[in-house]
């Protein structure tokens, strides 16, 4: 079942006059801009960013969010809100400043009706609005339709995500508790100044991305676990992933230099270098929930190690397994590996390893033929592993 998400993003941080919680740094963006990248992940169809005044950087957020094929829109008034809000789809409640792993919004968005995200009343819980005795709101709700206008036929002057919050609980809503645990360590958090939105970063990016993707050996086993220590430094320093994947581009066309000067150790660890910094650049955007590139910006980088390969040997075995990688790198990317297991797939950054180490040991040729096989071997198990 489809649901909307209604954003909230009004309330003035504590950093500087007239700047918005909803402004502050958070991944790579901004932070409701985050909130709505979560919010479509979880299957939303539309979002509703409720504002008091239209800044520059909302209006910057929401044309990234738009480029990136997310149908949000920004609503100023109770008017805009019936006129927009779905009248036969749920719609999830996100608070202004709330900082919510993606498994709550996960676990919000799996079950229809009214639902609230509370966390027991305790020390660490006391930035979030206190719901009864015992316990206060989370930061995440869902809201039906007939509760939700039946909310703004009334509302008046009054605050939107509290009042609707009040009437989910006096409507006797689910409840999912957030573990303290949670709490302590900043996965569930509400900030109003930068300094808060970066400790919890630090706990929200660490957990790592959702792993739903299969690489490539080299890049599973070895260039991965590089990224995954380097990408929240560079995403707390506020690099973006474009700048990191341009830098990858540049070190990919410099190593073809030193292949042509037959200083072939040196060009292949450039273009391993460049793998690496273009495979950090993707961390960098699955951290941010931006989508995967998959268009030819994402091959730049694996086409010059292709280029290198074909251009560091004699003959022509070099060549044909330069073009097997490439189809190799083309289904890896694609996700169009079938069910083989990381290992089993042979990418230029396997081939380059390999190679690299042939090279080393004055065996240039014999590691060609073997990186052929291995290359042979890899297209096979995914043609023959591959399920309908």
């Amino acid at each position: 079942m489809t649901f909307a998400a209604i954003l909230s993003a009004s309330r003035t941080s504590g950093d500087a006059a007239g700047s918005l919680r909803a402004s502050l740094h958070f991944a790579g963006q901004t932070l409701v801009e985050y909130q709505a990248r979560q919010a479509a992940r979880a299957g939303a169809d539309r979002i509703m960013i409720l504002v008091s005044v239209i800044t520059p950087a909302l209006s910057q957020a929401v044309d990234r969010l738009s480029a990136d094929g997310i149908a949000v829109a920004l609503v100023r008034d109770m008017v805009s809100m019936v006129r927009d809000a779905p009248r036969d789809a749920d719609t999830l409640l996100v608070a202004d400043g709330a900082i919510v792993g993606q498994a709550y919004f996960d676990a919000m968005a799996k079950e229809a009706g009214n639902g609230l995200l509370v966390t027991d009343d305790s020390r660490a819980s006391a930035p979030f609005e206190r719901i009864d005795a015992g316990q206060r709101w989370a930061g995440l709700a869902r809201i039906s339709p007939d509760l939700l206008f039946n909310t703004l036929d009334m509302i008046g002057d009054w605050d939107l995500s509290l009042t609707l919050v009040r009437a989910a609980v006096q409507a006797g809503a689910r409840r999912v508790t957030v573990p303290q645990d949670d709490l302590l360590e900043g996965r569930v958090a509400l900030v109003d100044a930068q300094e808060q939105a970066d400790l919890a970063a630090q706990a929200v990016l660490a957990q790592g991305s959702r792993g739903a993707r299969v690489r490539g050996g080299a890049e599973h086993y070895l260039i991965g676990p590089v990224t995954r220590l380097i990408s929240p430094a560079l995403m707390r320093m506020q690099v973006p992933a474009l700048q990191v994947r341009i830098a990858a581009m540049a070190t990919g066309a410099i190593a073809l230099v030193p292949i042509e000067l037959h200083w072939v150790g040196t060009g292949f660890c450039l273009l391993l270098l460049g793998l690496l910094l273009a495979e950090t650049a993707d961390r960098l955007d699955e951290m941010a929930l931006r989508p995967l590139s998959m268009g030819w910006i994402a091959f730049v980088v694996p086409g010059f190690a292709v280029a290198g390969i074909a251009l560091a040997g004699e003959g022509t075995v070099p060549t044909h397994l330069a073009l097997l990688l490439a189809i190799i790198q083309l289904a890896d990317r694609w996700r169009r590996t079938g069910v083989v297991r990381p290992w089993m797939i042979f990418t230029p950054a396997g081939a380059l390893i390999l190679l690299l180490a042939g090279s080393a040991a004055g065996a240039i040729a014999l590691a060609f033929s073997l990186a052929m096989l291995c290359a042979i071997a890899s297209a096979g198990a995914m043609i023959l592993l591959r399920r309908d």
